[in-house]
């Protein structure tokens, strides 16, 4: 690494139990942890068992499949086959305790927007 500072070198951890802290805390970092799971609905069971909800991401060559999942997926962004593109034009947040609103596309307007409703009888 060219010069001072703390840097974490790309990880991958394997086998790690579904309850592990690594696993169930939001990780800013080039580190994975992957899970073993036995089928798609257990896969889910595991990635929504989080009180955190940025994004996620989906690796698949079927793409139907995907999408069942996509909408069951508690994530304010999911990827599918990529991980990490950001467009502008997107929406980007999270759920749960994960972020507050939305940033980029319409939603980033939004944020910095009050509305009132007014009501007036004559």
């Amino acid at each position: 690494m060219a010069g001072p500072g703390y840097y974490v070198c790309p990880t991958v951890i394997a086998d790690v139990p579904a309850d592990a802290s690594i696993v169930r805390e939001e990780v800013f970092g080039p580190v994975l942890a992957l899970v073993p799971f036995d089928d798609a609905e257990h896969a889910l069971r595991l990635a929504n068992d989080s009180p955190y909800g940025l994004a996620a991401s989906l690796w698949t060559n079927d793409l139907r499949a995907a999408m069942n999942l996509v909408r069951e997926i508690d994530a304010g962004t999911v990827w599918v086959n990529p991980h990490v593109p950001l467009d502008p034009g997107m929406p980007f947040g999270g759920m749960k305790q994960s972020g507050m609103g939305r940033e980029f596309g319409n939603g980033a307007v939004e944020n910095f927007t009050e509305t009132k409703s007014v009501c007036i009888a004559h």
